[in-house]
């Protein structure tokens, strides 16, 4: 069984970046983009975020010995292949993914505009993932105090 202590360590970990960057309203637009020491520190932010969703699948997937992904933004589809997600939601954090890509690999191309875009509109994302991650969770707790744990649909 995923060891929830593991996951909801790193859910809260999630939630508190996420937090550290919604409280960041004094970083408009105008200061972000002649600010390096704000766009850093979203970058880096959102960066840890993402590496702390990624953390979160592989280790959803390897305990439940689910395929192993071809990529970071593969984990996702993972997930929504077996209903911890939605291929909605899997489509979005694929983008998130290729995002922490670029941030991590291309850091020279990074485009603020887009860092600024995805800052202040798809944070929600986040809380989206923490929340589907969650949900799974209890239901495979319901299924596992059911005594239907073995075999047990995702």
């Amino acid at each position: 069984m995923v060891n929830q202590d593991v996951v909801l360590r790193l859910l809260a970990a999630i939630e508190g970046f996420v937090a550290d960057l919604r409280q960041a309203d004094d970083i408009t637009y105008e200061s972000f983009m002649r600010d390096v020491r704000s766009q850093r520190f979203v970058e880096r932010t959102l960066q840890i975020a993402i590496e702390a969703a990624m953390d979160v699948t592989h280790h959803i997937i390897s305990d439940r010995q689910w395929r192993e992904p071809d990529s970071y933004a593969d984990a996702f589809r993972v997930l929504a292949e077996n209903r911890v997600i939605t291929p909605e939601q899997a489509d979005r954090y694929t983008l998130m993914a290729r995002f922490r890509n670029r941030i991590v690999h291309y850091y020279e191309k990074v485009d603020p505009q887009q860092v600024f875009a995805i800052f202040r509109s798809r944070l929600s994302d986040f809380d989206d993932f923490a929340a589907a991650v969650r949900s799974w969770l209890a239901r495979q707790e319901e299924a596992a105090d059911d005594g239907t744990a073995e075999g047990l649909q995702p």
